[in-house]
Parts: structure tokens; sequence; C-alpha cells
């Protein structure tokens, strides 16, 4: 073979395996939007037919989660915070542009996502009502919005509250957020937002208890179904969760004894 052949092989070689590698780049990219009807799962997440979005660079309150409101009353803020999405959102289609999935929720996917006919997007919007916190690092597209709400003391900020992920994580001694945090209430205030018994949200019946045994399998704690014979013998669970996927991607693992739920 002349060197003229051996060099034009080499390079069909070389372009078919730029071509090959550039389909698995892309293959490999996450699905680039979704449009459709959306059913809000909590405060920052959505789901559009068997996917399910958290908005991107958002955390909202837990479902089960209280917080203080500005009369220092407890109040549930995680599902007024749900409450808030589904009125943004208002029966209308909604289109989410996939940025990636997230490893620490389980198979759900971040998204910037918008309700038709808005220019601002759902993120941007439940940040500025106060009614979720920009995660850290904070991205742009949210920045603006969350030192609005802190500003103007709007949503939760007007009350005292802990981050959705110290609540999570049951980080008692985490940071007090908020206008009406005092520092001279400091041990009633977390008293009331770590309650000893939290209230089952509507339709939420999955019982969480955080447990240093559940880190040998990386988890934070153990849920348990209505069924398992382990359900009622847990009492003041730390969490409560709607689906297994919320408790898994919360961080617990189902109960070893347990069994599908009757």
């Amino acid at each position: 073979m002349s060197f003229r052949n051996v060099f034009a092989a080499a390079r069909a070689f070389a372009l078919v395996g730029f071509f090959a590698l550039s389909g698995f780049l892309a293959s490999s990219e996450p699905a680039s939007a979704l449009t459709g009807a959306a059913t809000v799962r909590d405060g920052n997440s959505i789901q559009l037919g068997d996917v399910t979005y958290r908005l991107d660079g958002v955390d909202a309150p837990e479902l089960d989660q209280v917080c203080i409101d500005d009369h220092a009353d407890p109040w549930t803020c995680g599902i007024e915070a749900r409450d808030q999405l589904a009125k943004l959102i208002n029966k209308r289609s909604v289109r989410c542009d996939d940025v990636g999935p997230e490893k620490s929720f389980g198979k759900r996917h971040r998204a910037i996502c918008t309700a038709e006919g808005d220019k601002a997007s759902l993120n941007e919007q439940l940040v500025k009502l106060g009614f979720a916190v920009a995660r850290e690092p904070i991205k742009a597209n949210v920045k603006p919005a969350a030192g609005e709400a802190k500003t103007a003391s709007a949503g939760i900020w007007k009350g005292c509250f802990v981050a959705p992920q110290d609540f999570r994580n049951g980080k008692k001694d985490g940071a007090l957020l908020g206008a009406a945090c005092r520092q001279d209430r400091d041990k009633e205030i977390r008293a009331v937002l770590f309650p000893d018994e939290l209230t089952m949200p509507p339709s939420c019946s999955i019982k969480g208890k955080l447990a240093v045994r559940a880190r040998v399998t990386g988890n934070i704690g153990i849920y348990h179904l209505r069924g398992c014979p382990s359900y009622p013998a847990t009492t003041k669970p730390d969490r409560w969760f709607c689906s297994e996927d919320d408790a898994q991607a919360a961080g617990f693992r189902k109960a070893y004894n347990c069994r599908r739920p009757k």
C-alpha cells in the first residue's frame, strides 16, 4: 500500500472515530426540553409525564417542614410552598429545560421550568415570592430574586425558619433564617422548627426515622410503609414522605422487614 493510501485510510479512520465520539457525547447529553401538563410534587419539584424535575438552583421547604410566621405562630410552610408553585402554574402547560440528573435526588433531573405565557421561570418566581431559597452556590438565574425576597421579607422570610437542607438532615443547630428570628428565643424557636412529633401532611403516610445504622448503606435514615411490621412501632417519625421516590431521594432506605403496602 502506498503512503498516499495509508494516509487516506488513517484519515478516514480518524473521521469515523470523531463522528462516533461526537454521537456518543450527544447521546450522553440530557434531553433538551420537555413540555406538557405539570403535576406539582412539592415546593420545588414538578412532574411532566414520567419525568420528575427539581427546579434548578432552588430549594423549597419540605412538605412536612414547619416554619414560624411573623406572629410567632408555627405554620406548614412546606405545604404552602407547594400550593404557591401550583398557583404559579395555574393549570398551564409547562416547559422544562433539562440541565442534567440530580445525583442526590434519585431519578430526578434538574431543570429550568417556565409556565406557558411567562417570561420569568418558575425557579425565579418561586424564589422571588419567598417560598424557596437559592441553593448554594447561588446561580445567576435566581440570584437577584433571592436578594429581593430576603430584603422584602417575602414568604417564609417574614418569619423564622431553617434551610430545607438542614431540616432534611435533622441539623437542629443550623442557622436560623428570616426577619422574625430572635436570639433570646433560640431554644424555643428550635423546639418549634424541630418538634418532637411532626404532623403528617395529607396523603403522605410514609414514616422516616433517622438512624446511624442506615449509614452502612450510605443513607441517613430508614423509611417504613403501611403494612410493614415496623410501621406501628415507629413512633415520632423524623420525617413524613408522600412516596418511596421522595424518601429515597432524601437519603432514606426501606426497612428490611417491609413488604408491599396493603
